[in-house]
C-alpha cells in the first residue's frame, strides 16, 4: 500500500508540480526579504484635459500606492505656479487653491523622484515613474450691450484670450438687460423687437443664447471622477423663455445655479395686478402669490430672494405665500451677496440729517453688521471677491458748488479690517456699471457719452436717458504682499460698447 502511494508521487507530474512550488515558494521569499521594487505610479490626476474655472477650487492626485509625503510635496511643480495647501487622505493628495486659477492659461503639472512610504530612499529603482498632467483655465471673455454699427442694441461676446468677438443676438432684437448662467455657456437676456423699440412701444421678452464657450464641469468630491461638461454649443443659438402676450415683463434676476429666474410681471389687463413669477428649469412660469415685488435679488442658495420693501429688506422664500425668513428694516437695497451667501452687501439711507443726507454701506451677515463706508453722494454697485474678503464698490461723493454734481469712485474694502483703498477715480457722468473678472484680476467698466439735444439713440441707460456712445476700459488688479488691491492704471478697450460682464 506505501509502496503504490510512493509510486504515484514519482509521476513526471507530481515531480514537476512539486518543483513549481519550490520556485514559487523561493520567489515569494525573496519579494518579501527585498520588498516589491515595482516603482510607484500616478494612477488618476482629477484635472487632466480640463478646463477649470473660479468653481474649481481642488485638484486630486490617486497614486498606486501609498507615498511619502514629504518627497511628493518637495517635487511637485505647476507652470504657471499656482499657490495652495496640500492634504492627503490614504493614496490621494488634494491640493487646494489658495485663488481662483487665472483665467487664459494653459497649465503644466510635472511630479517626478517622489518615492512611495515603504521604498528604500537611496534605490533609485524605486523613485516614482514621472508624470506630467495638463490643464487650462476658462478664456477671459465678457458680454457687453453694442452701441455702434451692426452692434448696436445686440448682446456681444469679447474673448480677450483670443481676441476675437462675436455677435450673439439677432439684428431685430434690441437687448434691454441680460445675465450670464453659470457654466458660461449661456446668457439670459430680456429684448424688444427693434421695430417695437423705434416707436417706443417697450415688450421685452426673455430669451436665452448660447456663447459658443464651454459649459464648466461642476466640481466632484475629492476622490471621485469629475462630472463630464455638457457638450458645446454653438454661438447665437436664441431660445425663448417668457412671452409678453398677456403680461409686460419687468426686473428679472437668475439664480445662481441656473435653475430659476425670477420675473416682475404686470397684467395687460389690470394693471393692478402686477408681482413676482417664477420659472424653474422643465417647468411652466408660475406666479408667487403674495409677492408685489419691489426691486429683488435671489440669494446664493436659489431658495429664497431679499425683496427692498419700502423702509426695509425681506428674505423671503421662492413659495407662494411664504412669510420672510428675516426682515431688515434699517436697510433699503441690497447690492450683493458673498458666494457662499454668509454676507450681503446693503445700504441704509441715513435722514439724521434732513438737510444733507447721506448713504452707508453695510456689510450684513448672521448676527453682526458692520459699516464700511459712508458717502454724501450715492452707493451704486457693490461686488464681493469670489475668495477674498474684499468688496469692490462704486461709488459718488457730491462736489461742492451749486450744480448737483457727483464724482465716482471705485474702492475697494477688506471687510474684516475695514481698510479701505480708492482704486480710481472715474469721469462725471450719470451711469457708470463695473464687473470684477472670476478671478480677481481685472475690473471691467464703461464710461458713457449721453445724446446731444436733437439727436436719437436706440440705446437707454438704467435711467431711461438716450445713449450716444460708450467706450469700455479694463483695470488690472495688482495686489500687495498681503493680498489687496493697489492702485493702477485703466487701459482701454478697442470696442464701442455698453454694460461689460464678465463670463464665468
Amino acid at each position: 500500500m506505501a509502496r503504490s502511494r510512493f509510486s504515484a508521487f514519482s509521476q513526471p507530474i507530481d515531480r514537476s508540480a512539486i518543483l513549481l512550488m519550490i520556485a514559487l515558494a523561493v520567489v515569494i521569499s525573496l519579494v518579501l526579504l527585498k520588498g516589491d521594487r515595482t516603482a510607484a505610479h500616478v494612477r488618476d490626476f482629477s484635472w487632466q484635459g480640463r478646463h477649470v474655472g473660479v468653481d474649481d477650487r481642488a485638484f486630486v492626485l490617486n497614486f498606486s500606492r501609498p507615498m511619502d509625503h514629504a518627497s511628493v510635496e518637495s517635487n511637485l511643480r505647476i507652470e504657471p505656479p499656482l499657490q495652495g495647501r496640500i492634504s492627503w487622505a490614504g493614496r490621494r493628495m488634494a491640493y487646494t487653491l489658495n485663488d481662483p486659477p487665472p483665467y487664459g492659461y494653459d497649465f503644466k503639472l510635472q511630479l517626478q523622484d517622489a518615492r512611495d512610504r515603504f521604498s528604500d530612499p537611496n534605490d533609485a529603482r524605486t523613485r516614482m515613474q514621472p508624470y506630467v498632467g495638463e490643464f487650462r483655465s476658462r478664456d477671459r471673455a465678457f458680454i457687453y450691450l453694442g452701441i455702434a454699427g451692426e452692434e448696436a442694441g445686440r448682446l456681444v461676446m469679447y474673448n480677450l484670450t483670443t481676441e476675437q468677438r462675436q455677435i450673439l443676438t439677432p439684428a431685430n432684437l434690441v437687448v434691454v438687460d441680460f445675465k450670464p448662467y453659470p457654466q458660461g455657456d449661456r446668457v439670459l437676456f430680456a429684448a424688444n423687437d427693434r421695430a417695437s423699440q423705434t416707436q417706443n412701444l417697450l415688450n421685452q421678452q426673455l430669451y436665452t443664447v448660447t456663447t459658443g464657450l464651454p459649459a464648466q464641469a461642476q466640481p466632484g468630491l475629492p476622490g471621485q471622477r469629475q462630472p463630464e461638461a455638457e457638450p458645446t454649443r454653438p454661438p447665437g443659438e436664441v431660445h425663448l423663455v417668457l412671452d409678453n402676450r398677456d403680461y409686460q415683463n419687468m426686473q428679472f434676476d437668475l439664480s445662481a445655479d441656473g435653475s430659476k429666474v425670477v420675473v416682475q410681471r404686470v397684467s395687460r389687463n389690470n394693471l393692478a395686478t402686477y408681482g413676482l413669477w417664477l420659472i424653474e428649469s422643465g417647468q411652466s412660469p408660475r406666479p408667487l402669490e403674495g409677492q408685489p415685488g419691489g426691486d429683488f435679488v435671489i440669494t446664493p442658495d436659489s431658495q429664497s430672494i431679499a425683496i427692498n420693501q419700502g423702509q426695509g429688506v425681506a428674505i423671503v422664500p421662492l413659495e407662494s405665500g411664504a412669510e420672510p425668513l428675516d426682515f431688515l428694516a434699517q436697510f433699503g437695497q441690497t447690492l450683493d451677496f458673498s458666494p457662499n451667501g454668509s454676507a450681503a452687501a446693503m445700504v441704509r439711507f441715513n435722514n439724521d440729517v434732513p438737510t444733507q443726507p447721506t448713504r452707508s454701506l453695510f456689510l450684513v451677515a448672521e448676527g453682526s453688521q458692520r459699516e464700511l463706508l459712508t458717502t454724501n453722494g450715492q452707493i451704486r454697485a457693490a461686488q464681493f471677491h469670489p475668495t477674498r474678503p474684499l468688496l469692490y464698490c462704486l461709488f459718488t461723493t457730491l462736489l461742492p458748488g451749486d450744480e448737483n454734481r457727483e464724482q465716482p469712485y471705485l474702492a475697494a474694502i477688506d471687510t474684516e479690517s475695514g481698510k479701505r483703498v480708492d482704486l480710481l477715480m472715474l469721469p462725471i457722468q450719470q451711469e457708470i456699471q463695473f464687473s470684477l473678472s472670476p478671478d480677481g484680476l481685472g475690473v471691467l467698466f464703461d464710461q458713457i457719452q449721453p445724446v446731444a439735444e436733437g439727436q436719437t439713440s436706440v440705446i437707454y441707460g438704467s435711467d431711461g436717458q438716450p445713449i450716444a456712445n460708450s467706450s469700455l476700459w479694463i483695470l488690472p488688479i495688482a495686489t500687495d504682499g498681503n493680498g489687496f488691491p493697489k492702485q493702477a492704471e485703466p487701459k482701454t478697450l478697442p470696442i464701442a460698447g455698453l454694460r461689460p460682464f464678465w463670463l464665468p
